[in-house]
């Protein structure tokens, strides 16, 4: 038993990478889980794994990035699971690793705003005064990026995360008399999560500690940024867990139209 066991955890972009790693930790730490992806092939595999395993999972379909999608995926949350422990966001549309000032779209601008920050700060909020309604404490976290303070030639990326970070601390400052911490998580270079596998013997070589890092790196900071006896003064930060590849300046060509 832990102090999980029993606990309910709403995880958004469920399906793959630094989510879906998510996912799994929390479950072995006995929690129930309700996983949001983007629709049901993406979600059965991963409701299929995790009950075959013997976790309990409850997966709702929602595509965050279209404006105001977040208000039937609160309702499913309430309707069906009940009282909800904790919240994490870790959805983030897919990067196209191409895109320049000059080149991203008004559709893929939205889309990444919507899904990052819109989606985010409601569902949260709404989260948030559950909680406070029904007298009991919560821990909220959001995975943002090490482009929050360093760009990256993706504007819309690195906007999108440099928001968050101000929401994290918005939510924490206005949430902290009802005992509620928000806080979140900045991963470095995480295979699959928007860098191109052919790319990583070359970032390897800048990561401090010599290794590209893995969805389970990621989800073991939240699992600990979550956990009122590990973190239980700890509101409004982000955590780099990166290598310690933060530490390079991060150079990148300039762009032409």
């Amino acid at each position: 038993m832990t102090e999980f066991s029993g606990k309910t955890a709403v995880i958004t972009g469920a399906t793959s990478g630094i989510g879906l790693g998510t996912v799994r930790l929390l479950a072995k730490q006995g929690m129930r889980i309700v996983a949001c992806g983007m629709g049901s092939a993406d979600l059965d595999p991963v409701a299929a794994e995790l009950k075959e395993a013997g976790a309990e999972i409850t997966g709702l379909s929602a595509d965050l990035g279209t404006l105001d999608r977040w208000k039937p995926l609160l309702a499913d949350i309430r309707a069906q699971n009940g009282s909800v422990d904790y919240f994490v966001h870790c959805a983030s549309p897919k990067r196209n690793e191409g895109d320049t000032i000059f080149t991203v779209s008004e559709d893929t601008w939205d889309g990444m705003t919507n899904t990052n920050v819109r989606s985010g700060f409601f569902l949260a909020r709404e989260i948030a005064k559950d909680w406070v309604e029904a007298g009991k404490r919560g821990s909220i976290v959001f995975t943002t990026s090490l482009h929050r303070y360093s760009p990256r030639n993706l504007p819309h990326y690195s906007a999108a995360k440099a928001a968050q970070e101000m929401l994290v601390k918005e939510l924490a400052k206005g949430l902290g008399r009802y005992g509620i911490r928000v806080n979140g998580v900045a991963p470095g270079a995480i295979p699959g999560g928007g860098f191109d596998a052919s790319t990583m013997p070359t970032i390897k070589q800048m990561v401090p500690l010599g290794r590209p890092g893995t969805p389970d790196d990621i989800a073991q900071g939240i699992l600990t940024l979550l956990s009122e006896e590990r973190s239980a003064y700890i509101t409004g930060e982000i955590l780099n867990i990166d290598g310690g590849i933060a530490l390079h300046n991060w150079i990148t060509p300039p762009q032409t139209i």
